[in-house]
């Protein structure tokens, strides 16, 4: 037995867990699938690069995704926690919470600012927005927005390299 194959014992803990088909149960390499599963996640490896022990690999793949959204992981999870606890091995003190960092302004940090620093900041913020609403009015005058080209790049363009002297 490989390290990546389940335990007998481990698998009539499993088995209860995985859903019985629309047709029946499922076919007798439902063992070798699951343990692609775990190979899988086990590894980190892409879903073709699973070894033909488990089964062809997008058979596999579906069997993971059907089981994902039938919520058995889930509930095996469950099962095992329930099974934990059962024995007394259930140490709370082992839970992790989701560690998701979520950025926040820096007023919800706490930081502060000398009033001096942040009156220039504000007066700073509104004379950039003034030479942008400046500029927003120039071209609103002109009616067009004015470009420039690189030499010999435009259409009708007279002078060096383009051909016409």
């Amino acid at each position: 037995m490989t390290r990546v194959q389940l335990t007998d014992a481990e698998w009539e803990f499993i088995e209860p867990y995985l859903p019985v088909g629309a047709f029946g149960p499922y076919p007798q390499r439902l063992r070798a699938q699951f343990a692609g599963v775990v190979w899988r996640f086990r590894t980190g490896a892409p879903w073709r690069e699973m070894p033909g022990e488990f089964g062809a690999w997008p058979t596999v793949h579906n069997r993971f995704r059907q089981w994902r959204d039938a919520g058995v992981f889930a509930a095996l999870l469950e099962g095992m926690i329930a099974e934990a606890a059962k024995r007394g091995a259930v140490d709370l003190s082992l839970v992790s919470v989701d560690s998701t960092t979520a950025r926040a302004h820096h007023d919800a940090a706490g930081m502060h600012l000398d009033p001096d620093v942040l009156a220039a900041l504000e007066k700073a913020a509104a004379e950039e927005e003034q030479a942008r609403k400046k500029g927003a009015a120039r071209r609103n005058k002109t009616g067009r927005t004015p470009q420039t080209t690189p030499s010999g790049s435009g259409a009708g363009a007279c002078g060096p390299g383009t051909g016409s002297g």
